[in-house]
């Protein structure tokens, strides 16, 4: 056995990397007495925009909002199947349903953990309309594949880019050169945070335009500056829309964000090449694999273990991070897992044999700007001296 030595203080599974810039940012905006949708948010989203190299971006409450209406800007709706990936949170599902369309499953690579473009193909039928792909952990897709299946099939592309903000597929950024939309979080535990918050960007104005329309409320352009001297309280609800919209508060803190993310991606990968070094060393743990067209922007750090070199399972690997004071999370519960689904559509155990695979084996570490050396070092050694303890 090694000479593991239990740390006092517990290392949380994540921490948002706040400065003295944001608060500030922040405080600003309070005294500025527009912390409702303004100026803020309009500057946010054209900044994000160029950022990430799209044409049009709308800022909505979450990312939630935003692949509900990327759907409902294609005029996705009831009768109409969209294809995704039981890999993910519920919410890239529920947005499906919230459209009145149907969610179908396609299970996932194993290797990558993202949807697998083969089992797309085995999903498609005259009702398929759209193809939701998650770029799982800031893992990118297989892209080139799904566009090609989607133009011989005429289905719309919306990509969920929770994960994946300075992912890059081939060297091009998730968000430049967009056939469809794509959508990202802001959630605290993002790379870039806005505490809560999302946003969608496409290429196409049209689906801009209606994105705009659907997250506020259904109103006509500019309705947000009706208060504002030259504004007008004249404007029209040409949608049944919905409260989605981003407001100032949020984007003051996404606006500093911003531009110390190559800062904050500087810190994550030298994480995860720590991280990536140190676990390919141990024959229990698989350490996430990266193909060649992606560059990970490393929202998670997801290992697997090898139960078959182990006499404990994952759920019980967990717990014993967790009595070594490291926090860790799982990423994902397969959708189809959840009762809402089971009861609605009859899925099963066994169904998506990868995504399930996956799931029984995975483990999400701490990965974060603001960790330190030492803490990087410590879950490294905690994970060692679990393997070393319950190896066969």
């Amino acid at each position: 056995m090694g000479s593991f030595i239990k740390r006092e203080k517990f290392i949380p599974y994540n921490l948002p990397n706040i400065t003295d810039l944001e608060i500030n940012e922040m405080v600003d905006t309070l005294k500025s007495g527009w912390i409702a949708k303004g100026p803020r948010t309009n500057e946010f989203e054209k900044q994000f925009a160029q950022f990430v190299g799209a044409k049009y971006a709308v800022a909505m409450n979450s990312c939630t909002a935003a692949l509900h209406v990327a759907l409902l800007a294609k005029g996705i709706g009831p009768g109409d199947e969209v294809i995704t990936t039981p890999m993910t949170f519920a919410s890239t599902a529920n947005t499906i349903i919230h459209t009145g369309a149907t969610p179908v499953f396609a299970d996932v690579d194993y290797k990558t953990a993202c949807i697998d473009p083969d089992e797309i193909e085995k999903k498609i039928t005259p009702k398929t309309k759209a193809i939701v792909p998650v770029h799982y952990s800031g893992q990118v897709c297989d892209l080139d594949r799904i566009y090609e299946i989607a133009d011989k099939h005429g289905l719309f592309v919306s990509e969920d880019a929770a994960h994946a903000l300075c992912s890059r597929y081939k060297g091009r950024m998730i968000g430049n050169g967009l056939q469809g939309a794509a959508s990202y979080s802001f959630y605290a535990t993002k790379n870039l945070t806005t505490g809560d918050g999302g946003m969608l960007v496409t290429d196409n104005e049209e689906i801009a335009d209606k994105a705009r329309i659907f997250s506020g409320q259904g109103m006509s352009k500019n309705a947000w500056n009706r208060y504002a001297k030259g504004g007008t309280w004249q404007y029209d609800i040409c949608e049944a829309g919905f409260k989605y919209n981003m407001f100032d508060i949020q984007a003051a803190l996404g606006l500093k964000q911003l531009t110390r993310m190559d800062e904050m991606q500087a810190a994550r990968l030298k994480i995860a090449e720590v991280y990536q070094r140190e676990f390919d060393k141990i024959d229990a743990i698989d350490p996430p694999f990266v193909p060649d067209y992606t560059t990970h922007c490393w929202h998670l750090y997801v290992i697997r273990i090898v139960p078959e070199l182990l006499t404990i399972d994952r759920d019980r690997f967990i717990t014993e991070l967790n009595e070594r004071n490291v926090g860790t999370s799982v990423h994902f519960i397969p959708v189809t897992y959840m009762s809402a689904y089971t009861s609605r559509y009859g899925f099963k155990k066994g169904d998506f044999p990868n995504a399930e695979k996956h799931f029984e084996r995975l483990i999400s570490l701490p990965l974060y700007p603001t960790m330190s050396d030492e803490e990087v070092q410590y879950v490294i050694d905690a994970v060692k001296d679990i393997v070393e303890k319950y190896h066969k």
